[in-house]
C-alpha cells in the first residue's frame, strides 16, 4: 500500500482543492474592472471630444459659424419644411408665413439701424396680403396684391414723414420711400412665388425638390471652400467665399438636380442637370446679393435669432430668387414627365 495519505473526500493521492474565494472578493474585482473600463472609455471620450472641439473651434475661426449649432437648427428647420410639404402642403403656408415675417422684421430692423425710415407695421402686413393670395388666389390677385402692398408702404411713410415734419431732406424722403417699397418686393413677393408653385398640381414636389437643390449648394459650396478654397470670389463683397467653394456647389447642385428630376419629379436625368445649372446661379446670385447688402449696411449677419446660421434672412437669400426661376423650370420641363 502507499504511503501518500488520501485526500480528504477525493481519491488517493490527489491534490486537496484550493478553498472557494469568498463572494465579496470576486464582486470586488468585478468592480475594480468595471471602473478601469469606464476610466479607460472617459479618457477616450475626453480625448475624441477634445479634437473635436480643436476642429470645431478652427471652422468657426475660419467661417464665423458654430458647426454644431449649425448642423442642428439646419436639420430641425428641414424636419418642419418637409413635413409640412410631404404630408399637408398647405400647412407651409404657415411656415412660410412665420420664417417672412421674420425675415421683413430682420431686413427693416436692420435697414432703420443704417439711417433708413421704414415703418414695421405696414411691411409686416404685406406679409400675410401676399403669401395669401398668392397660394389661394389667381395671378390677378396676386399681382394686385403686390401693387396695393408697394403703395401702402409708401403711403404710409410719406404721411408719416409729413406728421413728424422734422426737416428731413427731400433725397432722404425719396430713399426712404424706395426703399420701404424694396423690402417687400426683395423679400415677400420673392416669396410668395414659391406658394405660386406650390398651388401647382405636385407643387410640393417642385417646392421641396428646389429647395433641397439649393441647401445642397450652398452645403457643397461650403465644404469645398473649407477643404479647398484659395481663390476668393468677390473679395469686396464676401471675402470668405471662393472660386473653389463655386465648383463645389456646382458639382452638388448638378448631382442633386439629376437625382432628384429622376426619383421625385419623374422627369429624364438630364432636365435635372438644367435645374440644378439654374438654381446654382440663382442661389449664387442670391446670396452675394444679401452680402452686398449686408457690407453697404456694415452688418456680419441680419439677425442672431439662428446661431451658426445668422438671421432667418441669412437663409432665405439664395431660396427667394430661386423660387421665381422653380417656377419658370415647372411650367418649361413638367410636360417632360407626362411624355
Amino acid at each position: 500500500m502507499s504511503d501518500v495519505p488520501e485526500a480528504e473526500g477525493g481519491a488517493p493521492g490527489a491534490t486537496p482543492p484550493e478553498p472557494a474565494a469568498p463572494r465579496g472578493e470576486h464582486t470586488a474585482a468585478f468592480q475594480a474592472k468595471f471602473r478601469a473600463a469606464r476610466s479607460e472609455f472617459e479618457q477616450h471620450a475626453a480625448h475624441a471630444r477634445g479634437q473635436f472641439d480643436e476642429a470645431n473651434e478652427r471652422i468657426k475661426e475660419r467661417t464665423g459659424r458654430d458647426l454644431i449649432l449649425a448642423i442642428a437648427i439646419g436639420v430641425a428647420i428641414g424636419v418642419v419644411t418637409v413635413s409640412s410639404l410631404v404630408f399637408v402642403k398647405w400647412t407651409f403656408l404657415i411656415f412660410a408665413l412665420a420664417a417672412v415675417g421674420l425675415a421683413v422684421f430682420e431686413l427693416a430692423r436692420a435697414l432703420q439701424a443704417g439711417g433708413r425710415r421704414i415703418d414695421l407695421a405696414p411691411q409686416l402686413a404685406v406679409v400675410p396680403l401676399l403669401l395669401v393670395s398668392a397660394y389661394f388666389g389667381d395671378l390677378w390677385l396676386h399681382w394686385s396684391m403686390l401693387f396695393a402692398g408697394i403703395a401702402l408702404v409708401v403711403v404710409w411713410r410719406l404721411m408719416a414723414q409729413m406728421v413728424a415734419q422734422d426737416g428731413r431732406v427731400y433725397a432722404d424722403v425719396l430713399a426712404d420711400a424706395v426703399v420701404s417699397a424694396f423690402v417687400p418686393v426683395y423679400v415677400t413677393f420673392l416669396a410668395s412665388i414659391a406658394l405660386v408653385l406650390l398651388r401647382e398640381d405636385g407643387g410640393e414636389w417642385w417646392v421641396l425638390a428646389f429647395i433641397i437643390v439649393v441647401v445642397i449648394a450652398d452645403t457643397g459650396a461650403y465644404a469645398a471652400g473649407l477643404a479647398f478654397g484659395r481663390h476668393p470670389m468677390a473679395p469686396r463683397i464676401s471675402p470668405k467665399k471662393t472660386w473653389e467653394g463655386l465648383a463645389g456647389a456646382v458639382v452638388a447642385s448638378l448631382a442633386a438636380g439629376a437625382l432628384l428630376a429622376q426619383f421625385m419629379l419623374g422627369l429624364p436625368w438630364w432636365a435635372g442637370l438644367i435645374i440644378g445649372a439654374v438654381l446654382v446661379g440663382t442661389a449664387t446670385a442670391g446670396d452675394l446679393g444679401e452680402s452686398m447688402l449686408k457690407r453697404d449696411l456694415g452688418i456680419k449677419d441680419m439677425s442672431s435669432w439662428l446661431p451658426g446660421h445668422g438671421g432667418v434672412l441669412d437663409r432665405l437669400d439664395s431660396i427667394l430668387p430661386s423660387a421665381t426661376a422653380a417656377l419658370a423650370l415647372h411650367h418649361l420641363l413638367s410636360p417632360l414627365g407626362a411624355a
